[in-house]
C-alpha cells in the first residue's frame, strides 16, 4: 500500500506543477499584450522632439500680393520746394497800409524756404503724374506766380526727375505734373461710382518718406461732404492706414484699379486714427481731362449765394413743411441765381431732381452742372413750393 500512496502523491505534485506553469504563461502573455513594445532609444528621442500639431491656416483670406506688385511701381514720391514770405509786420494784412506801400517784401516778410513731401500716381506712360495741390503748393495752398516751386519726382526704379506743373486745382485739391520720361508704369482708372461700403481697398504711398508703402482696409463710407477740407467735397472714407506723406497716393480696388487719390486724414494726434479720405477717381479723371483739354478746370456756377442750414424754428417761421433744405440768406444781384428768380428767404429743397439738405451736396451739383445749361431749382417761398430756372455759367464769369 505504501508504494501506491507514494505514486499517487507524485502524480498530484506533477499536476500542480503543470497547472502553475500554464497559469503563469497566460499571465505573462496578457501582460505582454497590454504593455506597448519598448521603442528603440533613438526613436524615443526623435518622438520627443516632434512639436504639437499645427492648426491649418484658415482658407479664404485675401491675398493682394499680385495687385500690389502691379500697382506699387506706378506710385511715385514727390517733393516740392518753394520760397515763401513769412510776415514780420503788424500791418501785413492791413489793406489800407498795403495800398500805399505795395507788396515790398522788406515790409511784409522775409524769404523762407518751405518744403513739402507727398505721393503721386502715374496716370500715363509718357509722364503725367496726378497728386494733391497741397503736396505741390505746401501749407499756404497756393503757388506763387513769381517763383514756381521746384518739384522732384522719385520713381520706383530710383530715378529722380524734375517735374513741370501742368495745372493746379485748389478747389478739389488736385494737381497734374509732367516729367520727361517714356514707358513709365501706369495705373488703370477704375470707376469709383461702383464702389460699395465694406469693399477691400489698398492705400499706396510714401508715409513719413517710407517709399512704396502698402496698407489694407475697407471702404468705410461714400459721398462724405461738409468736412471743411476743400471747396468741392465728395470723399471716399477708408480705414486703410493713411499718414503724412500718403497725400496724392493711390487708393486701389481688388482689381488693381485706381479708384481714389488719398488726400486727408482725420486725426487728433497727427497720425493714423482709422479715418482717411480720398478723392474719387471719376472726379480726379475729369480734372485731369480738363487740364489736358483746357489748361484749367471748368466748373458751373450760379453766382454768389450765402446759404445756411434750415433749423426747425426757422422752418416753422417760414412756413416750410419740414426742416429739410437750405435757407438763402444773401444773394448777389449780379448772379445768375438772382437773374433766375432766387431771393433771400427762399428755401432750396431740390436741384435738378435731387433733394437738397446739405450745402456740400448742392455745391457739388452746381459745379458739376454743364456750363450753359439751365438748372431746375425747387424752392419754398412763403410756404409755397415753386420751381425756378437758373442758368449755369462758368465759375470765373461772376
Amino acid at each position: 500500500m505504501r508504494p501506491q500512496r507514494f505514486v499517487f502523491a507524485l502524480l498530484l505534485l506533477a499536476c500542480g506543477f503543470l497547472a502553475g506553469l500554464v497559469l503563469t504563461g497566460r499571465l505573462r502573455a496578457t501582460a505582454t499584450e497590454a504593455a506597448p513594445a519598448p521603442a528603440p532609444q533613438g526613436a524615443a528621442r526623435a518622438a520627443a522632439q516632434v512639436p504639437a500639431a499645427i492648426p491649418p491656416v484658415p482658407s479664404g483670406l485675401p491675398d493682394f500680393s499680385g495687385i500690389a506688385a502691379r500697382t506699387v511701381p506706378a506710385v511715385a514720391n514727390i517733393s516740392s520746394t518753394q520760397v515763401v514770405a513769412r510776415p514780420n509786420s503788424p500791418f501785413a494784412n492791413d489793406p489800407f497800409f498795403r495800398y500805399f506801400f505795395g507788396d515790398d517784401p522788406d515790409l511784409y516778410g522775409r524769404p523762407d524756404v518751405e518744403r513739402s513731401l507727398g505721393s503721386g500716381v502715374i496716370v500715363s506712360a509718357d509722364g503725367y503724374i496726378l497728386t494733391n495741390n497741397h503736396v505741390v503748393a505746401g501749407e499756404q495752398g497756393r503757388i506763387s506766380l513769381r517763383q514756381l516751386p521746384a518739384i522732384t519726382v522719385s520713381l520706383g526704379d530710383k530715378r529722380e526727375l524734375r517735374a513741370q506743373i501742368v495745372g493746379v486745382d485748389p478747389t478739389v485739391d488736385l494737381a497734374l505734373l509732367k516729367v520727361d520720361a517714356k514707358n513709365l508704369p501706369t495705373m488703370t482708372w477704375g470707376d469709383s461710382s461702383q464702389l460699395k461700403v465694406a469693399q477691400w481697398v489698398l492705400a499706396i504711398g510714401n508715409p513719413f518718406q517710407l517709399n512704396q508703402t502698402v496698407t489694407l482696409g475697407i471702404v468705410s463710407a461714400l459721398g462724405r461732404t461738409s468736412l471743411g477740407i476743400s471747396g468741392y467735397e465728395d470723399f471716399i472714407q477708408t480705414d486703410a492706414a493713411i499718414n503724412p506723406g500718403n497725400s496724392g497716393g493711390a487708393l486701389v480696388n481688388t482689381r488693381g484699379e485706381l479708384i481714389g487719390v488719398n488726400t486727408a486724414i482725420f486725426s487728433q494726434s497727427g497720425g493714423y486714427q482709422g479715418i482717411g479720405f480720398a478723392i474719387p477717381s471719376n472726379l480726379a479723371r475729369r480734372v485731369v481731362n480738363d487740364f489736358l483739354k483746357y489748361g484749367e478746370v471748368r466748373r458751373g456756377s450760379i453766382g454768389t449765394v450765402l446759404l445756411a442750414p434750415l433749423t426747425t424754428e426757422t422752418a416753422a417761421q417760414l412756413g416750410a413743411p419740414s426742416e429739410r433744405g437750405l435757407l438763402v440768406q444773401r444773394i448777389a444781384r449780379t448772379s445768375s441765381a438772382y437773374a433766375g428768380g432766387l431771393r433771400p428767404g427762399d428755401i432750396i429743397v431740390g436741384f435738378n431732381g435731387t433733394a437738397i439738405d446739405d450745402g456740400g451736396v448742392l455745391m457739388r451739383l452746381v459745379q458739376d452742372a454743364a456750363i450753359g445749361s439751365t438748372a431746375m431749382v425747387d424752392v419754398i417761398r412763403e410756404g409755397r413750393r415753386m420751381q425756378l430756372r437758373i442758368p449755369i455759367v462758368r465759375a470765373t464769369e461772376q
